[in-house]
């Protein structure tokens, strides 16, 4: 095992048992590559590396933010890989910050001394996530001038920071974010709803902050990794409005958004603000590229061809699942696109179950839908494929995803399991536990989005 994978708080916890049943050794093969994957979101190391202090003041991916003794430095933050890059702030900046509030996922236990931490859920905001977005707001409106604010925002974000404008009441918003993630929409265009539907978000948080100075230290969980879709209540928004609408319209749920959200965004006070006026830096700490480039070295020292399909791909999870099975089929009985001994991964997009009866949720998650998806194509092939989440709870479970090879099916048939219904019900973390091919990781205290591995039998069955 290597040292990145024995120092993350990310891995796989239930990798043996997953290696124990179906085609073991190809499963150990994807399951490990995936792990050295996951150790190589770490954000609290590359946040380690990118901030330190200065005898003038804190240097921060290489540009130094000089602070007086009387200027103020405060931490803001929420989401699901929020947690390790404070922690690390805290140890490199220690006594030098002056305040701070996060937003965490229920589950995760925090040890801060110099930034309040509150607690709120994911995928749908609850009551708490209201009470930590006050309190984001009551610290960024205490910033002044000549202040540095570090906003460390990630993935999840929008549930646990969510503060409904004026006008709005917070049953009409939560059940905005239920349409939202029932329609099976990309969520770039989920953002570009919520980003206007919001007090915090669409850069608004940002304004509050004004006029002291930003840096963002973020980990991207969006395709293309575009800064307001990452870390959106700290940059200035791209979207407009008219974006907004457009989406609802277009996904057919435009008239099921309630009546107080429809007048907001007929309202000036929707359109996000301008921040031209405002000093702001942004850092990647991780992003899919970096992910995908830890799993190429492993899978090549394991004798494998690797091929990173793609650090951007989103949409249907079933769709995605039957898309790289089918190559993988085709490469494992007639060596096309790939030879056997090819590995297929990537990590980066993130991908949807679009559920009928929009609103509504099944038991499961996308990664879990895309790997009973796989598996009936890939019966009889010497494969083996995995998609997760890298958070570690794929469609809100407590899995973080799913496995399949070869002989998936087979063993759904010895046990008497339908897989096509479950795929046509959303019910797929029934099947996947059933068969002991649930992933279990825990909270990794990071979120890169989806990450699959796919790997083709060196010989042809």
């Amino acid at each position: 095992m290597s040292e990145a994978v024995q120092n993350s708080r990310a891995s796989i916890r239930n990798l043996d048992q997953l290696c124990s049943r179906g085609l073991t050794d190809l499963r150990r093969d994807a399951l490990e590559i995936a792990q050295v994957g996951l150790a190589s979101c770490d954000g609290a190391g590359a946040a380690r590396d990118a901030v330190s202090l200065t005898p003038d003041g804190v240097m921060i991916d290489g540009i130094e933010h000089r602070l007086s003794s009387d200027q103020r430095l405060y931490i803001l933050g929420a989401g699901k890989a929020t947690l390790p890059i404070a922690e690390a702030l805290e140890d490199v900046l220690g006594d030098r910050i002056d305040g701070g509030v996060v937003i965490l996922r229920r589950g995760e236990t925090a040890d801060l001394k110099h930034i309040d931490a509150y607690i709120a859920d994911h995928p749908l905001p609850t009551r708490e996530s209201v009470e930590g977005a006050l309190h984001l707001e009551e610290l960024a409106e205490e910033a002044r001038e000549g202040d540095l604010v570090i906003a460390c925002f990630t993935g999840g974000s929008s549930a646990l920071a969510s503060l409904p404008p004026d006008g709005v009441t917070f049953e009409d918003k939560r059940r905005l974010h239920e349409l939202l993630l029932g329609s099976g929409m990309p969520i770039s265009e989920v953002n570009t709803v919520r980003k206007h539907v919001s007090t915090v978000k669409g850069g608004r948080l940002a304004a509050d902050i004004a006029p002291a100075r930003i840096v963002n230290l973020t980990i991207s969980d969006v395709a293309g990794d575009v800064h307001d879709l990452v870390t959106d209540p700290s940059v200035q928004d791209t979207s407009t409005v008219l974006d907004a609408v457009a989406v609802l319209k277009d996904y057919g749920i435009w008239d099921q958004i309630p009546a107080s959200i429809v007048n907001h965004l007929n309202s000036p006070a929707a359109e996000s603000p301008d921040l031209s006026g405002i000093e702001i830096h942004t850092s990647m700490l991780v992003t899919g590229i970096g992910v995908c480039e830890a799993m190429v070295t492993e899978a090549r020292s394991r004798g494998y061809q690797p091929v990173v399909l793609t650090t951007t791909l989103e949409g249907e999870a079933r769709e995605m699942g039957r898309f790289i099975a089918d190559m993988a089929r085709s490469s494992s009985n007639g060596g096309y696109p790939f030879e056997p001994g090819t590995v297929i991964l990537g990590c980066g997009g993130e991908n949807a179950v679009t559920i009928a009866g929009k609103g509504s949720f099944g038991d499961g998650g996308p990664g879990q839908e895309a790997a009973l998806a796989a598996a009936s194509i890939l019966s009889g092939c010497q494969v083996a494929s995995l998609f997760m989440d890298t958070d570690g709870s794929d469609g809100g479970t407590e899995a973080a995803g799913g496995i399949c090879d070869g002989r998936t099916t087979t063993r759904a048939s010895e046990i008497g399991l339908d897989l096509r219904q479950a795929l046509l019900s959303h019910t797929s973390r029934e099947p996947l536990d059933r068969l002991g091919d649930l992933i279990d990781t825990g909270a990794t205290g990071t979120n890169v989005n989806d990450l699959f591995v796919t790997v083709i039998g060196k010989e042809a069955p």
